[in-house]
């Protein structure tokens, strides 16, 4: 019954995404849904933005292990990302109209920024949605008691999300969203009352935590316990900004507005909900305390899966599991689409810039098919931990990324100049002690963003070597000139196909 449960639910799941992908007419559509979102979709898609494997399975995980210090970076770094974010985008870039961040960096700065920094964040998803791929093998193999195996089961789950994704882009991502978020809700709510009425109640579990010392949050030693705290909590926060697929979920909105409401609703639903997995794996600890701990000692992230094979009726488990593919499957659509259409705008039109919209469509689906068989062997033959796959994920983003853009957002005197000393200095010296330095006093990745900073700045002030910026308070009118410009051409093309 488990099976077909969810054989029947991952068919159903493709019917949507291609049902959506029949309105998938243009670039536009399929990079940004058009831009025709509404409040509830857009924060559907937002909290799905992050609610996949590692909020399940990874941040729950790690919870048991280490605490709330353990997952600072998720869910507290990411949901204040969420929310940063979606302000930022909607105050600043949103009326920018355009299709990736990519986009920014070259009509900011110049081609060779756009490339460097499109480079960074394509890179950063290997890692993020490798962790989504290990974790749907995880469940595939779970759900079918070993038949499947977890490598089968993640070439399977690309296979599948691949499909809709292929076809629909970001219409059928956001419209999955929406119709999953109801079941990873109410799925999960319906697992932690069941879990909650063996383990003793709400109070009891949240008791037994706060006296093993589960809730306590800050450090209370030194200061390289501090140090990788905070470094810990910005990889998230900032990192996460200069991302691909954030971008495309908030900028999908019909409205600036919608854009920040649905980032601030999504960003706090995601806060809130992240618990009640967290909740439900450390319950798991107190029903039976020999079994579950030594599950943690081999691979902490099977408790959760476990505890509701063992524990739940068949409903429960195909409840649970079904929500868990809702929340794995939005996610990693999402992720698998965003570096793909930077790719596709960023790097590869650059050799074709006459390029039909049509055609660039199909290039945008190829390298989609490319990115995911790059992704599952990465995943294959990785064996790092959920949570640590999408933690590592955004460091190379915080070095090299995120102060081209802020600063570029919000200081008139950055330069390309600037930029660029920001990219190379941030990665180099990140990479370096990553590489060379076995346990750092300061993390590599705040030591990337300091010194990504001073070259910004330095950079900037300097007698200028390499020209090509834009101050940030002409983009706005540049872009609104081009904006208009696309229009009368439309109209001129229109007008032409009446007669």
């Amino acid at each position: 019954m488990l099976i077909w449960f969810v054989v029947i639910y991952l068919l159903l799941s493709i019917a949507i995404g291609l049902y959506a992908a029949t309105r998938v007419h243009n670039s536009k559509d399929f990079a940004v849904a058009g831009r025709s979102l509404p409040l509830p979709v857009v924060t559907a898609t937002v909290f799905a933005t992050w609610f996949g494997a590692e909020a399940v399975f990874g941040v729950s995980a790690t919870f048991v292990k280490d605490g709330l210090r353990g997952v600072v970076a998720d869910p507290f770094g990411a949901s204040l990302c969420l929310v940063i974010a979606g302000i930022f985008y909607g105050t600043t870039l949103y009326r920018l109209n355009i299709l990736t961040l990519g986009d920014f960096f070259r009509l900011r700065y110049n081609r060779t920024v756009e490339v460097l920094t499109t480079l960074c964040i394509v890179a950063s998803y290997l890692g993020w949605v490798s962790a989504q791929i290990k974790a749907l093998g995880l469940v595939f193999s779970v759900v079918t008691d070993g038949a499947i195996p977890p490598a089968a089961g993640m070439i399977l789950g690309t296979l599948i999300v691949l499909t809709y994704t292929t076809f629909g882009g970001m219409l059928s991502v956001a419209v999955l969203d929406f119709v999953q978020i109801s079941v990873v809700m109410g799925g999960m709510l319906y697992i932690a009352h069941l879990i909650a009425g063996i383990s003793g109640g709400v109070v009891v579990v949240v008791g037994q935590a706060a006296a093993a010392g589960k809730l306590d949050f800050f450090p209370d030693t030194g200061a390289a316990e501090w140090l990788a705290f905070i470094a810990a909590w910005m990889t998230m926060m900032l990192g996460s900004i200069p991302q691909q697929d954030v971008f495309q979920r908030v900028t999908s909105a019909r409205t600036a507005r919608i854009a920040i409401y649905a980032s601030i609703l999504g960003g706090g639903l995601y806060f809130c909900f992240t618990f009640v997995p967290m909740f439900i794996a450390y319950a798991a600890t107190l029903i039976n305390p020999e079994q579950f701990n030594a599950l943690i000692e081999s691979d902490a992230q099977l408790v959760l899966p476990t505890l509701v094979l063992e524990h739940t009726p068949v409903f429960a488990q195909a409840i649970f599991f079904g929500a868990v593919l809702s929340a794995i499957m939005s996610c990693s659509s999402a992720t698998l689409l965003a570096p793909s259409v930077a790719f596709s705008e960023n790097i590869v039109r650059n050799f074709f810039p006459a390029i039909g919209d049509h055609a660039f469509l199909r290039i945008m689906r190829l390298t989609l098919v490319c990115f995911a068989a790059i992704v599952l062997v990465f995943a294959l033959n990785s064996e790092a931990s959920i949570f640590k796959m999408v933690e590592n994920a955004y460091k190379v983003t915080l070095a090299g990324a995120f102060v081209p853009l802020f600063f570029g957002a919000y200081w008139q005197r950055a330069t390309t100049q600037g930029a660029l000393a920001a990219i190379v200095g941030g990665l180099v010296s990140w990479l370096l002690i990553e590489l060379l330095v076995d346990a750092p006093l300061v993390p590599a990745q705040l030591i990337g963003l300091g010194v990504s900073m001073l070259g910004m700045i330095a950079g900037s002030l300097l007698p200028q070597r390499i020209g090509g910026s834009t101050p940030a308070h002409d983009l706005h009118a540049r872009m609104h000139h081009r904006a208009a410009a696309q229009t009368h051409h439309a109209t001129a093309l229109h007008q032409h196909g009446r007669k």
